[in-house]
């Protein structure tokens, strides 16, 4: 393990867990690279920080919003209480999103400084707040967009509220958006109430590096945003890449957010340098988290042994200037005649896959049971309540237990239920990539 620091920033590491033995014949090397931050959350937050963070935060204010009128009361009540976390120096702004974006506060094309006068003035200007038009989330992305490139923060984010679907837009108007913002700032998805489609709020935090959930009482509104807005405040690295280095023969075949969320990184690589990739991270606290790496090397004699990749974390440097390597690690390949050492499986290994599988268990099960396939929305959620029952996610196990009689959770022997409330199927789906940490010895 490799730990480099850089000064008035926090401390980053990497530890790679794989079993680095082959057998004859052996190509596919898989590694668990743990990146770990620390430290630089605590020290001087009130001073150093100031300044740091650019936050947009888009309300959705379409007409559905009064049904049944708490919706809106607690989003202006969740807004509120997000302006008030913010830290003194944070440049802020609040969006209506209906059919169209309209600024709230500050107004004019612009950024306000966040201070006891300004967190003021915005939550007046939340009083205004009403319902009414349709829904085009693209349109509230790409103002947000424009707000935050006009700041220098080395922290942009938004966090997006929404009701419903996005009716008022064509699908590939969303994704380009989506696209064009990939990058530029990370944004956190809301869902209230029971109306909205669990699919293109996933997608919405998948493609901006944020995260994703269901608040199905408008009342729990305000408790999520202070805890989304003490997030974002404990962000101090932005842009941050995992780099994978390769030797000529290896290949990648995939790059996986394993914990806290599985999120699929393969297909968001950029070139950085031969045989070199970067794959996005997003912005970072104290926190930790998981990747699971898999290359395919190869082939070479008994007694063989390569470097299969080399793991870095890199902050990109300023035009001309090549990227600060923050911490690397090194995956590893031996060719042994050993049947133990070459057949044992890494524990991490084995736990994230797992929970990838997991992941996916849920989101084809609760397909079919949609499409009315009995059988096969049985057989997929089974095996998730033996998945979440052998790797200890108990959240997901309760999550579960809403949507299927458990029989035999070991065994995964289940029955649907015949009839579930739309917030526990919603949540279920939500929540279906959250992990648990592997239990290490």
């Amino acid at each position: 393990m490799a730990i480099f620091t850089k000064p008035s920033a926090p401390r980053f590491s990497v530890e790679v867990y794989q079993n680095e033995f082959l057998p004859q014949g052996g190509r596919e090397v898989h590694a668990v690279v743990t990146v770990t931050s620390t430290g630089g959350a605590t020290a001087t937050r009130a001073t150093a920080l100031q300044g740091s963070a650019a936050v947009v935060i888009m309300v959705d204010c379409s007409g559905s919003m009064e049904y049944p009128p708490d919706k809106m009361r607690g989003a202006r009540e969740a807004t509120a209480a997000a302006v008030d976390t913010l830290r003194d120096g944070t440049a802020f702004a609040v969006v209506a999103g209906t059919h169209e974006a309209k600024e709230v506060y500050p107004g004019q094309g612009r950024l306000a400084i966040a201070d006891p006068v300004t967190r003021a003035q915005a939550k007046e200007a939340l009083r205004g707040l009403s319902s009414g038009g349709g829904t085009a989330i693209g349109t509230w992305l790409r103002l947000a967009d424009g707000l935050l490139r006009q700041s220098s923060a080395t922290i942009r984010h938004g966090i997006l509220l929404t009701d419903g679907r996005n009716e008022h837009e064509e699908p590939a108007v969303l994704r380009a958006t989506l696209d064009a913002c990939a990058g530029r700032f990370t944004c956190d998805a809301r869902g209230v109430g029971t109306d909205w489609e669990v699919k293109e709020v996933t997608g919405i935090a998948n493609a901006l590096l944020g995260s994703a959930d269901i608040v199905a009482d408008p009342a729990h509104l305000a408790e999520d945003f202070t805890r989304m807005m003490e997030n974002v405040m404990g962000k101090e690295v932005a842009d941050v890449a995992l780099r994978l280095w390769t030797p000529v023969g290896v290949e990648i075949q995939y790059v996986k957010q394993v914990a806290p969320t599985v999120q699929d990184l393969t297909d968001r690589r950029t070139e950085a340098g031969p045989r070199a990739g970067d794959y996005p991270t997003g912005s970072w606290g104290d926190e930790s988290r998981d990747y699971h790496v898999c290359v395919r090397v190869p082939t070479a004699e008994l007694g063989r042994e390569m470097l299969a990749a080399r793991a870095s974390l890199v902050l990109p440097g300023a035009a001309g200037e090549p990227a600060a390597v923050l911490a690397q690690g090194l995956v590893r390949a031996v060719w042994t005649d050993d049947l133990a050492a070459s057949t044992a499986i890494n524990p991490q290994v084995a736990h994230y896959t797992g929970q990838a599988e997991l992941a996916q268990a849920i989101q084809q099960g609760l397909e079919a049971r949609k499409l009315g396939d009995v059988g096969g929305a049985t057989a997929k959620l089974g095996r998730a309540v033996q998945l979440a029952s052998a790797s200890g996610n108990a959240d997901t196990a309760r999550l579960l237990a809403k949507v299927v009689d458990v029989v035999d959770a070991v065994a995964g022997t289940v029955r649907l239920k015949a009839k579930v409330a739309d917030a526990d199927e919603m949540t279920l789906e939500t929540r279906s990539t959250q992990t648990v940490r592997v239990k290490k010895a």
